[in-house]
């Protein structure tokens, strides 16, 4: 019952649904590449990059208010006969005009042509515009972070597959070799129990135990089949792309790391500096709305143009002047908007503060779990030379009679559990080295040399 348990805590090993690979070409990846076309290649960091943009046209769009609005317009219109009435004095057959004379005739009227063009330009509104642009501006700097932070996010989420699919392929290595050891083990116990020498209780132990290792065996590719293939996904490679991670890189030692402290997190971090700059565009946004309680003034300029059938022209009807505008009632109405605004960047301000604390217990977080990774690992190296000299030693006793056959099936078990916790120790400290970067705010320029390179 130990060795099942044990043997069933090793299918558990990772988790997934099933994504069969066929006709796949394989392709040897190391960490940096697959950092490298997750930042580059992935849909989300495509639209990341989308939204940096779509705020630098949001910006040249407030900016473009700094521009005068220039119009034309036009109108022609056919009347019916209409009856016109003269109020204004007329000559008479003399030449001479006379108050208040009505024409003995209306004129015939049947079109009217009318032309406009009209430019105006605001001189002042309260520092609108400027404040108006400052927010923008702000909103960009936000998504231009916002964008590092997802790249960085992408770039660790193929790390931690990268690291998934070492683990399930050393898994596959190991309990591969594994059960070779087993089915080696049922051919000479069949041996035995064929000349009288083995129990068959025995020799179905030992078929029970290679039958579990197969299906361990069977779960750990299904696992690489499916991490394999969530990862070639996100890289955006054909979807039958074999990835075989470098083994060697998970060979190096990471133990010396840059010096960091939680201060330094959180000046660095690129997900709580697009906060601070959407703080700050909540502050402009203030002034904004404050804005009403001023008058604005304009420069105004026109032209006009009037031909009324048979009855008036007019033309070179220049206009120009300033115009003045105050909404006495804003006094009254834009308090609550102005308290809104400022109750918006009391709320932003909260949320870089939380961030901030956020950060420093994840960078604590992080670097704990790093160091529980190298002292791990050791201690796991450790295990497997215990392992492997229980299991010989449970061999030998087994082979003299001096152990039955559930010591030696348990210590074999052990040998495998032992190998597997060294293996994964190993990917462990690789994922754990990432995700303190990742939370010191570090993990930025990895991904820029990684650019470079």
């Amino acid at each position: 019952m130990k060795i099942k348990t044990i043997l069933f805590g090793i299918l558990l090993v990772f988790c997934g649904t099933q994504q069969p690979l066929t006709a796949q070409e394989r392709k040897p990846l190391t960490l940096e590449e697959a950092i490298n076309l997750a930042v580059n290649n992935s849909t989300a960091a495509a639209m990341a990059e989308t939204r940096v943009e779509t705020s630098a046209l949001a910006v040249d769009n407030v900016k473009n208010n700094h521009y005068p609005e220039f119009t034309i317009s036009g109108q022609y219109q056919r009347l019916t006969s209409p009856t016109v009435n003269f109020k204004l004095p007329i000559a008479n057959n003399g030449g001479e005009t006379e108050e208040g004379a009505t024409a003995t005739s209306s004129p015939e009227v049947n079109q009217i042509m009318l032309g406009q063009a009209s430019l105006g330009m605001p001189l002042f509104s309260g520092f609108r515009l400027k404040n108006s642009i400052a927010a923008t501006e702000d909103l960009h700097k936000a998504e231009q972070y916002n964008a590092a932070s997802t790249k960085e996010q992408l770039a660790l989420q193929a790390v931690m597959l990268y690291v998934n699919l070492y683990k399930a392929e050393q898994s596959v290595t190991l309990i591969q070799e594994n059960l070779r050891s087993a089915n080696q083990r049922v051919t000479d116990f069949t041996a035995m129990e064929k000349n009288g020498l083995l129990a068959r209780n025995d020799l179905l132990k030992a078929q029970l135990q290679a039958s579990n290792i197969e299906l361990s065996l069977e779960d750990a590719k299904r696992q690489a089949a499916t991490i394999n293939y969530q990862l070639a996904v996100l890289l955006k490679l054909p979807e039958n792309t074999q990835i075989l991670p470098d083994d060697a890189y998970f060979m190096e030692n990471k133990a010396l790391l840059p010096t960091l402290t939680e201060s330094e997190a959180v000046a660095q971090r690129n997900d709580l500096e697009a906060l601070r700059w959407q703080q700050k565009a909540a502050e402009a946004n203030i002034k904004v709305a404050q804005a009403d309680y001023y008058p604005s003034v304009s420069l105004m300029a026109g032209y006009v143009a009037l031909d009324i059938q048979n009855v008036v022209q007019v033309y070179n009807a220049v206009n120009f002047g300033v115009g003045l505008k105050y909404d006495i009632s804003s006094i009254f109405k834009n308090r609550k908007k102005v308290a809104a605004e400022k109750s918006r960047a009391e709320e932003a301000r909260q949320a870089v503060e939380l961030m901030s604390d956020r950060v420093k217990v994840q960078v604590k977080d992080a670097l704990e779990h790093y160091n529980l990774a190298i002292k791990q690992n050791s201690v796991y190296t450790q295990a497997v030379t215990q392992a492997e000299e229980n299991y010989r030693i449970v061999k030998d006793k087994y082979d003299n009679g001096l152990s039955d056959t559930n010591d030696l099936l348990e210590a074999d078990v052990q040998k495998l559990q032992a190998q597997l916790n060294e293996a994964f120790s190993k990917a462990d400290i690789t994922q754990r080295y990432y995700e303190l970067l990742n939370a010191s705010g570090k993990l930025a320029n990895t991904i820029n040399l990684t650019q470079t390179n």
